[in-house]
């Protein structure tokens, strides 16, 4: 008679590393949007809470801050994109996506840039 031998049957999973990247550095982003809208937030509402909204360098500053929120709206939906969450899917070339990480890096930066010129105009506002 015939023995079978047992075998074991392991399971292994398969990672894509590609994807275990993007999905760190989308993290990532994710964390740096939420600081800069944070500190976003707190100008505005220091800003309006001051009452220096209603002055001309503060309307400015409030000018400032609304177009920096426009970049961070925008910021959203890239990283939408990236994590095929928007409504159009998410590239698959590498130049693609690097492209896209790019335009991150200058939104994120034009708005830290905008927000800490608006800091500097409350705190000189402040001062007077």
């Amino acid at each position: 008679m015939a023995r079978k031998a047992a075998t074991a049957v392991a399971v292994t999973t398969v990672v894509s590393l590609n994807e275990a990247r993007l999905e760190r550095r989308l993290k990532h982003y994710r964390e740096r949007l939420q600081r800069v809208m944070t500190t976003n937030r707190r100008a505005v509402g220091r800003l309006y809470t001051t009452g220096l909204l209603f002055s001309k360098e503060g309307t400015r500053a409030g000018r400032d801050l609304l177009l920096a929120h426009q970049h961070l709206l925008r910021v959203v939906t890239l990283l939408d994109r990236l994590s095929d969450q928007g409504d159009v899917p998410s590239p698959q070339k590498t130049d693609a996506v690097d492209a896209i990480f790019q335009e991150l890096d200058q939104l994120l930066e034009r708005t830290g840039e905008l927000t800490h010129r608006t800091s500097a105009v409350l705190d000189s506002l402040r001062g007077e």
